[in-house]
């Protein structure tokens, strides 16, 4: 019997389905404005702004601040998170960076080096 991979990425799409993702040997730089799902699990180096959810799976090498509603964490950011809903910091995740979200969970085994403020939470744009 095959053994499900856990990953911590498959139940926090509240928003819906992953809609992109991003590769594990793809590369991009630049301002990266998105409203469905994104999983990034390749390198991403730049600005990141979106209400919806941003996934940054195991592996993954995000140099950016991020501006978004949701934002899951399995790989490495360097970089500000700004998660108006939620930030989730996974075994596997490392920030290197200031946060501000209105919920934090941060699992045994992640990295964090910064400073964190807790916020209010913002109702979702529908």
């Amino acid at each position: 019997m095959a053994r499900k991979r856990e990953t911590g990425l498959a139940d926090i799409t509240e928003a819906g389905s992953v809609s992109t993702v991003l590769g594990r040997e793809t590369s991009f730089q630049g301002v990266l404005e998105f409203s469905r799902p994104l999983l990034i699990n390749g390198s991403f180096e730049g600005e990141i702004i979106t209400e919806g959810v941003l996934l940054v799976g195991e592996g993954a090498e995000v140099r950016a601040n991020i501006r978004a509603g949701t934002v899951v964490v399995g790989g490495r950011v360097t970089g500000n998170i700004e998660a108006r809903t939620r930030l989730e910091m996974l075994r596997t995740g490392q920030v290197l960076g200031n946060v501000k979200t209105a919920k934090l969970q941060i699992a045994d085994g992640v990295i964090f080096d910064g400073n964190c403020e807790m916020i209010d939470p913002q109702p979702s744009k529908a």
